[in-house]
């Protein structure tokens, strides 16, 4: 935001869609106001401004630390807003805060053991009545995280090949669009874009993963944290640690010789090309052809089976990122979010299907990673580990995650 546009703001005073704070201010206020915004149409909270327009500036350090831990703990579901700091002539700094409208209506303000419903009243917030909380219900409707906005994602964020690639060679486009806005409506009638604030579009979750350049610069928990251990704890030296931040999909080019051909791994590519040392083992013995054996630790096919559950299945409301640990002895996938709607580990082993995120798992199985089916789990995870191990997996349930536990081949229990 320029400064010009900050100082038009703050002169036409605080509206349904601005909101002005000290940077004294309480945490629990703040997100009372975000609350109120979502519960709305969206907008802005300017931090360091007086009720009355005076510019006293922020003094916090790592205020947009601050603010993000308090949108983490105080605000349910999950919001992502866009931060920004201006820097005035006279060296006073404004933090402002941006907020999509959300559609997972409706939000609340999570405080002392107790949730409550704001919502904004011109230039004031008040707490929801049972109407109005009745008709935020309805208007929340049956809406999935990753059609969410993220906020300062717009379209110069993703990547223009990937996408052209998905609409010539899995939709059939026969004509592309020209101008950036004729991609913008493109993307949003497909679920990749959305309206942001004062009607200007951003990606959707779905949209950044899928195809955006860098998606954690806009969306922290969207890469996949890898770390190898040489025992079978976690030490304070890894083998390995390293967050991968990547598009879930592959860049596929057509040339004049070979036809269509992948150009560019995406994430599930790179993360599979780092572990591939570390899943194998090479024997010390010699065989016949005078070369040493190697046998596998893990298999590949049930590693890319629950990475590829992870990313689809996934609650992207969690500010952490899918983790994927090998130690001496096992390996563990813990994906963010329990189980969702119903859906419990007995029926997911039984074969159930309940997809969280429906359109990421459309786009995958547009893309070859997953079958009609949606049966993995049943049909390949649990019998080629009995294979590999003679064991089962373990499937552990929390209310913040769900952890898959890959036994080690050639290690006993």
């Amino acid at each position: 935001m320029l400064k010009i546009e900050l100082l038009e703001i703050i002169a036409a005073g605080e509206n349904s869609g601005i909101e002005f704070k000290r940077d004294d201010v309480r945490p629990e206020q703040i997100a009372r106001e975000i609350v109120a915004m979502a519960n709305l149409k969206g907008g802005r909270l300017l931090l360091g401004v007086d009720d009355d327009g005076t510019i006293t500036g922020i003094q916090r350090p790592k205020t947009e630390e601050w603010v993000m831990n308090i949108l983490a703990t105080k605000i349910h579901p999950m919001l992502l807003p866009f931060y920004e700091e201006v820097v005035l002539d006279n060296g006073k700094r404004v933090a402002v805060v941006t907020i999509s409208e959300g559609p997972s209506k409706p939000y609340v303000l999570r405080h002392e053991g107790r949730e409550e419903i704001f919502i904004r009243v011109g230039s004031t917030t008040r707490r929801a009545t049972r109407e109005q909380q009745a008709r935020l219900h309805e208007m929340g409707g049956i809406l999935h995280t990753e059609l969410l906005p993220v906020s300062g994602a717009g379209l110069n964020v993703l990547d223009r090949q990937r996408i052209t690639d998905f609409l010539q060679h899995i939709l059939q486009d026969a004509i592309l669009p020209k101008s950036d806005t004729e991609w913008s409506q493109r993307l949003m009638a497909l679920g990749f874009m959305t309206s942001g604030p004062g009607g200007i579009p951003v990606c959707t979750i779905a949209g950044l993963l899928l195809f955006g350049f860098a998606p954690r610069s806009f969306l922290r928990q969207a890469g996949i944290r890898i770390m190898i251990f040489e025992g079978s704890e976690k030490a304070y030296h890894a083998l390995y640690d390293r967050v991968i931040d990547a598009p879930i999909l592959p860049l596929w080019t057509t040339s004049n010789e070979n036809g269509r051909v992948q150009a560019a791994d995406g994430l599930l590519e790179i993360v599979n090309s780092i572990i591939q040392p570390f899943i194998s083992e090479e024997s010390s013995k010699i065989n016949v052809a005078f070369r040493k054996e190697v046998s596998q630790r893990f298999s590949r096919e049930v590693i890319r089976e629950v990475l590829l559950n992870a990313v689809a299945h996934r609650d992207w409301t969690r500010f952490t990122d899918i983790e994927l640990v090998i130690y001496a002895d096992r390996l563990e996938l813990t994906s963010p979010g329990p189980l969702p709607n119903t859906m419990t580990i007995e029926k997911m082993i039984a074969g159930q299907r309940s997809p969280r995120n429906p359109l990421l798992v459309d786009i995958l199985r547009d893309y070859g990673y997953v079958d009609a089916r949606g049966m993995g789990i049943r049909n390949k995870v649990i019998p080629l580990v009995r294979k590999m191990t003679g064991q089962d997996p373990i499937f552990e349930e929390t209310d913040d995650y769900l952890k898959t536990i890959i036994p080690a081949a050639g290690v006993s229990k």
